[in-house]
């Protein structure tokens, strides 16, 4: 049986890897342009492209900071699960479920397709055990609750 102490040390280790792959994709997006990801939205029947990608990269690079910080972490899952249903929806459902969709390999390298909605729910199911159980050890949610729940002298 994992000990309780193990099992917080694993949301933490979670909790991190959500922070930083959100704050990767979302800096990823605004340095190429806030713009550029904007003139992708419509193709994908998304509306208000501008307000949308700044929208999804506002909520992908704060929330992930929050994230990784684990500062509200049950309130930032909400916008960040949001993000990842509509990315499932719009891009990576019509690729199917898998993640991985190895086309071939050369002497290059790998070559790979497009990508299912695999990790999209890998995600949501991540944040959801962030949301219900706590964000594990060094959260600054840890810090809050610890000193609203601790009478001042």
């Amino acid at each position: 049986m994992i000990s309780e102490k193990a099992g917080g040390w694993a949301l933490f280790a979670m909790r991190l890897l959500v922070g930083f792959g959100f704050m990767a994709h979302g800096y990823a997006k605004l340095s190429r342009g806030a713009d550029r990801f904007a003139a992708i939205l419509p193709h994908l029947n998304v509306p208000l492209p501008a307000l949308a990608a700044w929208l999804t990269i506002g909520t992908e690079i704060l929330g992930g900071l929050a994230m990784f910080l684990g500062v509200f972490v049950a309130w930032a899952s909400i916008p960040m699960a949001v993000v990842l249903l509509v990315a499932a929806a719009t891009v990576h459902l019509q690729y199917g479920f898998s993640s991985i969709r190895l086309l071939g390999v050369s002497s290059s390298g790998a070559t790979f397709g497009p990508i299912g909605y695999e990790l999209d729910l890998l995600y949501i199911a991540v944040l959801a055990t962030l949301a219900l159980a706590g964000p594990g050890p060094l959260a600054i949610d840890n810090l809050r609750r610890h000193s609203v729940q601790t009478p001042k002298s």
